[in-house]
């Protein structure tokens, strides 16, 4: 039976390197879209075609020949599968989150080049874990209600942009930078995190072997029961998302965000302050694998030494932006800060290690 995969971004390509390369067997004839508009008309080196273009080139007989996997965000699947029906498409599945985590670790696991968490062997210890999720004012409400697991405090972004409060914890405490989240994002926390939790001889919960984190209000890891007890017995320096694959590379993916001249501005900062970095940028610009949502759990050592890497080289960038970030606020920051994650990250490879897990979707 043909395999057609429903979806054109980064989910939907990383299902398809997976099946590629774990059932070489199955062939995929294609990408399916509602439309063409921002998709690509190749991914992956197979055709992406509308559901309605496709549905015009089979029999009745071709259409249950077919199956269809629906890798899109699990909220829009129910409406796709609908829209399937109608169309005469009968076989079809969703890859749910879950689905595409296991997926994901099998991948990787195969790769063995970006260590699924699960991999480890559980341990006998449970460190102390504090993880501050982002939640701003404009955040709509979620469906459905979710607990959040004990580590996990909320932490108000921009707070100095609003005068409504939707947590305890606010961004605009001790030394930050509150005002900059128009273009900072999330990463306003993670600044406040630096200057007021991590920072040698800052009083903060927890010591040095114990691992803080930051999450969004509707992305954040998928732990298992046993996750949390990989960490410390098998020294895990940080925990990240499964990083997703874009094409032709990182650089085309982020040219929908960001200007080449503020690209610009970034690379002369790493010039000046990080030239061992800057001279690894292009390769890593020229590569697939995106580590998004500045998602991250680490030891508190680790995590302290990222953040004093990332923001004077995120402050200069703003110095050498034309308009600078202080007379703009389009988020160039923020999705800068998930490239610079994956550059620090993947530098550094070879002397921390890194595991991965899932980094769910709220809706």
């Amino acid at each position: 039976m043909k395999l057609a995969i429903y979806g054109a971004q980064g989910y939907a390509l990383g299902a398809y390197e997976a099946i590629r390369t774990l059932y070489p067997r199955r062939e995929i004839s294609c990408f399916l879209v509602t439309r063409m508009a921002g998709n690509a008309p190749v991914l992956g080196g197979i055709p992406v075609k509308t559901l309605a273009a496709y549905a015009g080139e089979l029999s009745g007989e071709e259409k249950r020949q077919v199956e269809i996997l629906i890798a899109t965000p699990d909220q829009v699947q129910p409406e796709i599968e609908e829209i399937l029906e109608n169309f005469g498409f009968h076989h079809h599945r969703r890859l749910t989150f879950a689905r595409w985590e296991e997926l994901m670790k099998l991948y990787h696991a195969r790769l063995a080049k970006f260590l699924p968490l699960s991999a480890l062997p559980v341990g006998c210890h449970m460190p102390f874990v504090r993880i501050y999720m982002a939640k701003s004012h404009a955040d709509k409400p979620l469906r459905a209600d979710v607990s959040l697991p004990e580590y996990v405090f909320p932490l108000q972004v921009g707070t100095d942009c609003c005068e409504l409060r939707v947590a305890n914890l606010s961004d605009n405490t001790g030394q930050h930078i509150s005002g900059k989240n128009g273009n900072y994002c999330e990463l306003t926390a993670l600044y406040w995190m630096w200057k007021n939790k991590l920072e040698a001889g800052v009083q903060a919960d927890g010591d040095e072997g114990q691992y803080f984190g930051l999450c969004q209000y509707r992305r954040g890891f998928d732990f298992s029961g046993d996750d949390l007890l990989r960490l410390m017995d098998n020294d895990v320096d940080a925990v990240l998302p499964y990083p997703l694959p874009y094409e032709p590379d990182i650089h085309a993916h982020h040219e929908r965000y960001i200007r080449e001249a503020d690209w610009n501005a970034l690379l002369q900062a790493l010039e000046e302050l990080q030239p061992e970095y800057a001279q690894m940028f292009p390769e890593i610009l020229g590569q697939q694998y995106l580590y998004n949502y500045n998602v991250i759990l680490a030891k508190k050592s680790v995590l302290r030494d990222y953040c004093e890497w990332l923001f004077p080289i995120l402050e200069r960038t703003e110095e050498l932006s034309v308009p600078k970030g202080s007379e703009r606020s389009d988020r160039y920051i923020g999705y800068m800060g998930e490239t610079l994650e994956t550059l620090y990250f993947m530098k550094n490879a070879n002397r921390l290690t890194i595991v991965h897990v899932g980094c769910r979707l709220l809706v």
